[in-house]
């Protein structure tokens, strides 16, 4: 047998099991395999439970037979006979039938000699429901003792009590038995001579934690829940601590870093524009603007996360640093993800700004600038303007969505890179813009969707982080309620009135869908709005339109419209000209029509807990109160429906999103906010090990500054690579 290294191929191990294993988990390597771990562990004198399964559910139950019977019967359709073994088998509490069907005798006479009264196996499938009773179907099948008939009681508990105390049960599917996975880590285990070390000797020796090869043994064969434990905390100390690293790394690659101080100068844009605005700033906005403000004086460039509530007003936040770039000659990219919020953005911009964003123009301000949009949708000449006057410095704010990360952007003298809503944006992608500046700009990178702390330095590591919580004097109170179709349809006809009489009072309405079009574009009742199919802007704007909401102004807005169809839309709606705008989640950030108090969310359920919390905040942006109506046909007590009421129980987005990525996979969370490769975590647990993260955080810190290129430290540094080039990898990907 060839030498059996990390790094060899899966098939070195799995033999012909390699191609499923590949297809159904993504592992490639020997390496990759050993990091596979068993999804729960069985002590061998604790059968499965049978009890909690839910029909469809693929199971594997450890149990023991208690009967096993042959039957043949005519199979029509090839002539002569076939085969069906019954066979039941009990778990500690419950028992399970198992039905095997055969085609051929000397296979079926096989099965029923392997299968014998006694036997102790691992059994696995989908589960069904058969005369009241739960069943597998020709499952998958491995027998500990199947000669019991022919050896007696003694051998067969023999081999029984030969396996370890822990019976390790491995994530599978139909085509991937935990067994086979479980024989092929075995091997590796058993030929793998040399395992990388990621953790330093000195880091574990301080974290009291076990070598990288006995951490393998030990999650994979432990002979005790103590070895399990120790495993599991050595395993998941690296997870976070190779993590720390590249965020330390990066963190003082930045400080190493020189640029050109931004002082601003007294009496320029930034001072009047202050002097102009008709409201007060909140103690957090000065609080967070006087920390940027010296970030962007100094000789290093600042790299800072604004974190706040909905409505907290961070673009006020951001247009002030802006325009302190502006006075000290530079120019400021505003990158949003999406056409509508960067059209959002470039018009409350301009016309906070009003005089002062119209600088060389008739009535601009005598030193004003100019405020440029560029999008991918934009035509030729209006995307040559804007090139122009971002290559010449006339523009000294650039608003414009990925369009402003192609190659034939350039700017006279980029100081401030502002990205909005940073989760939809990778690390990759705020360097690409970066990199546009002819010193290292500074970055502001803002988020709506409040972060945990653990997330923020699980994620946003190399940043340094602000928060708004305080929202402005003078913003309605906004009510939430669910809607719950399936015990009060009457209330969805409610819901309606309500709207109805919110426009009579001189307001606006939002309707938000989960999709665009339906499979019922000819729908022709109000019944439809509350069918069987998610709720479609195309198809519930001509219901409201023409019977619901009849009269009132209905206008759709979604991402498939045109650009200049977009902005019209918007435009009609914030001075008044629509009563209620159906549209997707294109409203979901940076829409601000201080008119809008009610929104009603159909299929609410089809939505996360952030999404609906930023979809919430486009209503009580004036002084008067917002109603939000989410209305959903999930039934009481499921997932869906507890989403539904802990939006609707709180407006404290911090809370919310702890409620969000506990109810989700923390790898989605992660892979959103940063890159794909961070989402493999499977161990750590960003919401409950706060003090892994610090203690890895701080000894990773300590490390780099000491070795900062991780010269002593190969292993390390390999590990390390690898996580960087994925995530290069994956954002030339999605570029």
């Amino acid at each position: 047998m060839p030498t059996i290294t990390w790094d060899s191929k899966l098939a070195t191990v799995a033999g012909k099991s390699a191609p499923k294993i590949e297809k159904a988990f993504g592992l490639r390597t020997v390496g990759e395999l050993l990091r596979h771990y068993p999804r729960r562990y069985v002590p061998k004198g604790e059968l499965s439970e049978v009890g909690e399964l839910e029909i469809g559910e693929h199971v594997t139950v450890i149990a023991q037979v208690v009967s096993a019977q042959q039957f043949s019967y005519p199979d029509r359709r090839r002539g002569g006979m076939a085969y069906r073994l019954e066979v039941v088998v009990a778990t500690e509490a419950d028992q399970l039938t198992l039905t095997f069907f055969d085609k051929r005798k000397h296979i079926a006479d096989w099965r029923k000699r392997s299968i014998v009264e006694g036997a102790h196996g691992l059994f696995s499938g989908k589960a069904g429901r058969f005369r009241d009773r739960w069943q597998l179907t020709n499952p998958q099948t491995k027998v500990f003792s199947s000669e019991l008939a022919e050896s007696g009681l003694d051998q067969a508990y023999a081999a029984w009590e030969s396996l370890p105390a822990l019976l390790t049960i491995y994530p599978a599917t139909a085509a991937v038995q935990t067994w086979q996975i479980q024989d092929a880590i075995a091997l590796a285990l058993d030929l793998v001579e040399e395992v990388p070390e990621p953790v330093p000797g000195r880091v574990r020796l301080e974290q009291g934690l076990v070598s990288a090869r006995q951490a393998l043994e030990w999650i994979h064969r432990p002979g005790s829940w103590q070895e399990k434990g120790t495993a599991e905390k050595r395993l998941r100390f690296e997870e976070a601590f190779v993590t720390q690293t590249v965020l330390a790394q990066r963190r003082a690659a930045l400080s190493g870093l020189d640029t050109v101080p931004r002082p601003g100068r007294a009496g320029g844009l930034l001072d009047r524009f202050d002097e102009s605005l008709g409201f007060e700033l909140t103690a957090g906005q000065r609080a967070v603007g006087a920390e940027i403000l010296d970030d962007l004086a100094a000789r290093h460039p600042m790299h800072r996360l604004l974190q706040g509530e909905v409505g907290s007003g961070k673009t006020v936040v951001a247009i002030r640093a802006m325009l302190r770039i502006v006075d000290s000659g530079g120019q400021a990219a505003l990158l949003a993800p999406t056409e509508v919020l960067a059209q959002q953005h470039h018009r409350s911009i301009t016309t906070m700004l009003g005089s002062l964003a119209s600088g060389g123009m008739l009535g601009g301000a005598e030193d004003g600038t100019q405020v440029a949009l560029l999008t991918g949708s934009l035509g030729a000449a209006a995307r040559k303007a804007a090139l122009l006057d971002a290559a010449s410095g006339a523009a000294g704010i650039v608003i414009g969505t990925h369009a402003l990360l192609e190659e034939g952007v350039q700017f006279a003298d980029l100081g401030l890179v502002v990205v909005d809503e940073q989760h939809r944006f990778g690390v990759e992608q705020r360097a690409a813009l970066s990199a546009k500046g002819g010193t290292p700009p500074h970055t502001l990178v803002m988020t709506a969707t409040p972060i945990p702390r653990t997330v923020a330095m699980t994620v946003f590591g190399d940043l340094e982080t602000s928060t708004l919580r305080e929202l402005p004097a003078g913003r309605g109170d906004v009510q939430t309620s669910v809607v719950p179709m399936l015990e009060r349809p009457d209330w969805l006809d409610r819901a309606w009135k309500r709207v109805r009489e919110e426009v009579d009072q001189g307001r606006q309405a939002y309707v938000v869908c989960p999709r665009i079009s339906g499979a019922s574009a000819d729908a022709s009742s109000q019944g439809e709005l509350a069918g069987s199919d998610a709720a479609a802007v195309e198809d519930v704007a001509p219901l409201l339109s023409e019977q619901t909401l009849q009269g009132l102004r209905v206008e759709v807005l979604h991402g498939q419209l045109g650009s200049d169809r977009k902005e019209a839309v918007m435009r009609a709606f914030a001075v008044g000209e629509v009563d209620v705008l159906v549209a997707t989640t294109v409203i979901e950030v940076g829409v601000d029509v201080a008119d809008a108090s009610v929104m009603v969310v159909l299929d609410a359920d089809r939505f996360g807990v952030s999404q609906l919390h930023q979809l919430r905040g486009r209503i009580g942006r004036g002084a008067v109160p917002g109603l939000c109506l989410l209305v959903t046909r999930s039934a009481p007590d499921t997932p869906a429906r507890s989403r539904l009421e802990a939006v609707a129980a709180t407006r404290d987005g911090f809370e919310l999103s702890r409620v969000d990525l506990e109810q989700r996979r923390e790898g989605d969370v992660l892979g959103a906010a940063q890159s794909g490769s961070r989402s493999g975590l499977r161990l750590l647990s960003v919401l409950r090990h706060e003090e892994v993260i610090q203690a890895a955080r701080e000894s990773a810190t300590e490390l780099v500054t000491a070795d900062p290129d991780l010269s002593a430290e190969g292993d390390l540094a390999a590990v390390v690579r690898r996580l960087v080039e994925s995530e290069q990898a994956d954002y030339l990907e999605k570029a």
